[in-house]
C-alpha cells in the first residue's frame, strides 16, 4: 500500500486537503462495510428517513469528476474547466481527487437496491463538476502553478457555480493567501443563498504557529463553513488545522471513496471531512431550499455531537456534524430569517467605499446612565488634577531640600 503526500495546487500556494492511500480496487461489498463508521457517526440512517438530498445540487470545485463511475452515473453534470490550456493538447484530466470528493457527497452505490459501492451523504443530490485544480501528476501542473492567467480560477469557479444555480459549493482545497477577487466571489455566493463549505487545511501537525495552525483560504473567509477533521475517536486528527476559523468537524481518517474508472480509495484529510459536511448541507437545502447560509451554518452547529468543553474550541469548532440532528435543527430554524434587507445593505460584490458610513442614529438614549457616566468621568478628572497638584508640591519640596542656598 502506497502512502500519498499532500497535493499542492494553485499558483497562490494552495493545497488539496487530502492524503490518499492508494490500494488495489476493493470489492464493492467491502467498500460499504468500510463506510460503516462514517454512516453511524453522521447518523445518516436516521437522516435518510427525512431526505436523501433530492433536488439539491452541489458544485464540486476540484480536479474534475468522473461522471461514468458506477456509483455516480446519472448524478454528475460536467461544467466549465477553468484549467483549460495548462495541460498539453490531448491530455485528459485525471479527476482523482474530484471524483473522490463527489462520491462522498452524492455517491448512490450500484447493484441491487444500490447496496454495493460508495453511498454518499446525500445520495439523491446532483453534482456540478467545476475543474479549478490539477492533480500534481498531470503534465500541466507546473504551468498551472506559475501562469498568471490561472491565478483567480477559484473566484471564477465560485461565480460560475452560483450562476449555474447550485445550492452548495464544496471546496476541498486550501491555500495560504487570500485574494480580493476570492473574497468578493464568496460574498457574491452568500448573497445568492449559496452555502460554501471549505477545508480548514492539513498543516496542523507542522506546528508553524505557537497556539494555532495556519489559516487557510477560502475556509477562513467570513461566511464560509470551515471544516476540521477528526480521527476514529472523534478527536482532532493530528494533521487538521486548528484556529478560530474552524466551525465544525467531521470524520477525516480512513475514509473510503470512489476513484476514476470504478476504483475505490482510502484516504485521510480535511478534504474528506469537508465533502461529508457538504453532503449534510445538501440534505438541509433539499428540505429547506430557501434557507439562508447563516441559518444553515447555525443548524450544523446546533446539531453537532461531541461538543468540546465550553461549547467551542479551535480544534473541532462546535463539534462533530450529525446529519440527523442538523436536519432537526433546520426544521426549528425554518421559520426564521438571517438576511438583511433594505437600501442601506452593502452590495456583497463590491468592497466598502473607503470605509465611510453615515451618521449613527441613536435609537434609545438612557439619560440616567449618561448622567452617571458623566459624574464618574468628572470625579475621575478631578481626582487626576488633585493627584497632579500633590505631585507638583512634592517635587518643589524635593528641589528646595537639595537647593545650594540651603546647604
Amino acid at each position: 500500500m502506497l502512502r500519498g503526500v499532500p497535493r499542492p495546487v494553485l499558483a497562490a500556494g494552495a493545497a488539496v486537503g487530502a492524503l490518499l492511500l492508494g490500494a488495489p480496487p476493493a470489492y464493492p461489498d467491502d467498500v460499504r462495510s468500510g463506510q460503516r463508521q462514517v454512516i453511524e457517526t453522521l447518523e445518516l440512517q436516521k437522516a435518510w428517513q427525512v431526505t436523501k438530498g433530492a433536488g439539491a445540487t452541489v458544485a464540486v470545485l476540484d480536479s474534475g469528476v468522473d461522471p461514468g463511475h458506477r456509483d455516480l452515473t446519472g448524478s454528475v453534470r460536467t461544467g466549465k474547466d477553468f484549467t483549460a490550456g495548462a495541460n498539453p493538447p490531448g491530455v485528459p484530466p485525471r479527476r482523482l481527487h474530484g471524483t473522490y470528493m463527489a462520491s462522498l457527497i452524492a455517491g448512490h452505490g450500484h447493484g441491487p437496491a444500490g447496496k454495493r459501492g460508495i453511498i454518499g451523504v446525500a445520495p439523491e443530490a446532483d453534482v456540478l463538476s467545476v475543474r479549478v485544480i490539477l492533480e500534481d501528476e498531470e503534465p500541466g501542473f507546473r504551468e498551472f502553478n506559475t501562469a498568471e492567467r490561472f491565478e483567480d480560477v477559484v473566484a471564477r469557479g465560485i461565480r460560475y457555480a452560483v450562476d449555474e444555480g447550485v445550492d452548495v459549493i464544496n471546496l476541498s482545497i486550501s491555500k495560504e493567501l487570500a485574494t480580493a477577487k476570492e473574497r468578493a466571489a464568496v460574498r457574491y455566493a452568500i448573497s445568492k443563498g449559496v452555502v460554501l463549505v471549505a477545508a480548514a487545511g492539513n498543516e496542523g501537525d507542522r506546528k508553524l504557529m505557537r497556539d494555532y495552525a495556519p489559516y487557510s483560504y477560502p475556509a477562513a473567509f467570513p461566511g464560509v463553513v470551515a471544516v476540521g477533521a477528526t480521527d476514529r475517536r472523534l478527536r482532532r486528527a493530528a494533521f487538521s488545522n486548528w484556529n478560530p476559523s474552524v466551525q465544525v468537524a467531521a470524520p477525516g481518517v480512513d475514509i473510503m471513496g470512489a476513484g476514476p474508472g470504478d476504483e475505490y480509495w482510502v484516504g485521510r484529510g480535511t478534504s474528506q471531512a469537508t465533502a461529508l459536511v457538504s453532503g449534510v448541507v445538501a440534505l438541509i437545502k433539499a428540505r429547506h431550499p430557501r434557507m439562508s447560509p447563516p441559518l444553515v451554518a447555525q443548524a450544523l452547529t446546533a446539531g453537532a455531537l461531541d461538543r468540546p468543553p465550553g461549547g467551542y474550541d479551535t480544534s473541532t469548532g462546535f463539534g462533530v456534524v450529525s446529519a440527523a440532528r442538523a436536519l432537526s435543527a433546520a426544521d426549528r430554524l425554518a421559520g426564521h430569517t438571517a438576511v438583511a434587507t433594505g437600501a442601506a445593505v452593502q452590495d456583497p460584490g463590491r468592497p466598502l467605499a473607503g470605509g465611510r458610513t453615515g451618521p449613527v442614529k441613536v435609537v434609545v438614549r438612557d439619560d440616567r446612565r449618561v448622567a452617571v457616566s458623566a459624574a464618574i468621568a468628572t470625579a475621575a478628572g478631578a481626582g487626576a488634577l488633585a493627584s497632579l497638584g500633590v505631585i507638583f508640591t512634592l517635587v518643589r519640596r524635593v528641589r528646595r531640600a537639595h537647593s545650594p542656598h540651603d546647604a
